[in-house]
């Protein structure tokens, strides 16, 4: 006969691995805005930015951040990355260039 299947140590396992993803997640998300600069901007300023983002549905505006978000990746500077024309009203939605929206100047 085969033993039985420990099924309340495979869940705890699960547990300790989703709790170690969120918790890379959170980390990630937090060296990502420090990466950008946008560690500069006040907290207030960070999620009405991220909240303008979430909400956008304008596929084109998205994409150009994505474009944006994927030359950083790259290396690219984003600082020079050109804006697209939907962003320029709209600067604190702007999630790789938000911390450039107070002022009009760059982060840093």
């Amino acid at each position: 006969m085969r033993k039985p299947r420990d099924f309340d140590a495979e869940l705890k396992a699960l547990e300790d691995k989703a709790k170690e993803l969120k918790q890379r997640k959170v980390q990630q998300l937090g060296e990502l805005v420090i990466a950008t600069g946008a560690d500069a901007l006040s907290a207030d300023e960070l999620a009405g930015a991220l909240i303008v983002l979430a909400e956008t549905k304008d596929a084109d505006r998205r994409a150009a951040w994505a474009k944006r978000g994927a030359a950083f990746f790259r290396g690219k500077s984003w600082r020079s990355a050109p804006a697209s024309e939907g962003d320029a009203g709209d600067a604190p939605a702007q999630p790789g260039g938000a911390q450039s929206a107070p002022g009009g100047t760059g982060a840093a």
